[in-house]
């Protein structure tokens, strides 16, 4: 299983390459493509614009982003309506990231908490749905609702968890109604293998997806970990560093991406999500020699 994830342009000038990225991508027949939906939600008309787009004139399956920051009950499920209205059918639920300003935030009494209480709610309002119209229950008998969730295998440095907190916190989502999940990105295979072989010693069973990002620039890589807390090896940067050139740079940086994604992939993994920051060719290019990753015909 192959999936990619995009981020809505941020501007009228940037869209047209924006889509010429986004057509590249499905030229590599993803089962998903998922749309983000900005920090604190400040992309969400962007996000939505994107995702009803290829819903509408894409054969793919859009994963539309939901997050709870930045809007009450009512909006957020007035968003979860307009999606199942527009045909979507797979979406990704967050807590999603407060915002920059405003490091102390908490939800507001009346919005949702957490991605536990959006995957709740995201169920109830299919639910209600299918019992108020017959065609969204045919719809949903035809293609049933996925709920895709994160999962952070090194634990959350924005949350302050470890991998086992997490592990438990995958359990609620679970029992809440997630399909599947998705990790946060990584650098090495045993972060990944070792999440996933603890998460099923404690009766985690949703499939569990490898996040990849392209470590093709070492300034990206480290303007990453900034964001997210995430380590990146010392050996990774070192070898990119270290490079004559750009394109030296990068072709090393493919080759670490080519081998985590084999590693994970031999571990088990049923599929990788690669973060792709609007860019194709890292994408596709440590993609290249992956026959597994072709659909099925």
């Amino acid at each position: 299983m192959l999936s990619f994830e995009v981020m809505p342009p941020r501007s009228a000038d940037v869209e047209p390459r924006f889509w010429n990225t986004v057509h590249r991508l499905l030229e590599a027949d993803p089962d998903f493509l998922s749309v983000t939906y900005g920090a604190a939600g400040k992309d969400k008309s962007t996000a939505r614009h994107v995702v009803r787009t290829l819903v509408r004139d894409t054969p793919i399956q859009p994963i539309a982003h939901l997050t709870c920051v930045g809007a009450d009950r009512t909006e957020i499920a007035r968003v979860i309506s307009s999606y199942l209205d527009a045909g979507v059918r797979t979406f990704l639920a967050l807590r999603g990231d407060p915002p920059a300003n405003d490091p102390g935030w908490r939800p507001a009494p009346d919005g949702v908490a957490s991605a536990t209480e959006l995957v709740t709610l995201i169920r109830a309002i299919e639910t209600e749905r299918i019992a108020r119209d017959p065609g969204a229950a045919l719809r949903s008998a035809f293609k049933p609702l996925t709920i895709a969730v994160a999962a952070f295998p090194a634990g959350n440095p924005a949350a302050g968890t470890s991998p086992l907190q997490e592990i438990e916190r995958l359990l609620v989502k679970q029992a809440a109604g997630a399909s599947f999940a998705i990790t946060q990105l990584f650098f090495e295979s045993e972060t990944y293998i070792s999440f996933v072989e603890r998460a099923r010693s404690y009766g985690v069973t949703i499939p569990i997806m490898a996040g990849i990002l392209p470590p093709t620039s070492a300034t990206r890589l480290e303007r990453m970990s900034q964001l997210t807390s995430v380590g990146v090896p010392d050996s990774i940067l070192h070898d990119l560093t270290s490079a004559g050139s750009e394109e030296e740079a990068y072709t090393r940086g493919i080759a670490h991406g080519q081998r985590l994604v084999r590693e994970v992939l031999d571990a088990g993994s049923p599929g990788v999500h690669v973060y792709t920051f609007n860019q194709s060719r890292p994408a596709l290019d440590i993609l290249a020699s992956f026959s597994e990753l072709a659909p099925s015909s």
